[in-house]
């Protein structure tokens, strides 16, 4: 009887097991790895890489599938969250360039009309006699 009653006293181990957490690899660490594996050409070279890295040969076909797509050189220098002076700063600049834009319209309206209008007096009064003096002469 006293031996259960010990057990009963007894407390449990307050040590926790942690949880194995997932591992995750940037765009580099993947690139760099690709890199190394097929710079491997001898026998065995690419699973002593996998069990250096600590990663299946899964992981570099779908690396490689993803790098071919350009999914891996996408993901490399961008960063989370919103990207607000860069922003502001476009959005103060288009309303400006949209006006300067229908200026500089306006502006090529009207000299494409005085062009026109040039090439019609033109048709309309012909060659110059003085061009025709001057070819004459010659």
């Amino acid at each position: 009887m006293s031996r259960n009653g010990d057990e009963r006293n007894e407390m449990p181990d307050p040590e926790v097991v942690p949880m194995a957490e997932r591992r995750r690899f940037t765009a580099g660490e993947k690139l760099r790895i690709l890199e190394e594996a097929e710079a491997c050409t001898g026998p065995g070279e690419i699973g002593a890489l996998l069990r250096r890295e600590g990663i299946y040969s899964s992981y570099l076909s779908r690396w490689r599938q993803a790098r071919d797509r350009g999914q891996l050189t996408a993901l490399g220098s961008q960063q989370r969250g919103p990207k607000a002076a860069l922003d502001a700063a476009l959005v103060r600049e288009v309303p400006r360039l949209r006006r300067e834009n229908e200026r500089l319209q306006a502006r090529l309206e009207q000299a494409e009309a005085i062009i026109e209008v040039q090439k019609k007096l033109s048709q309309l009064l012909g060659p110059s006699r003085e061009g025709n003096e001057s070819e004459e002469r010659r």
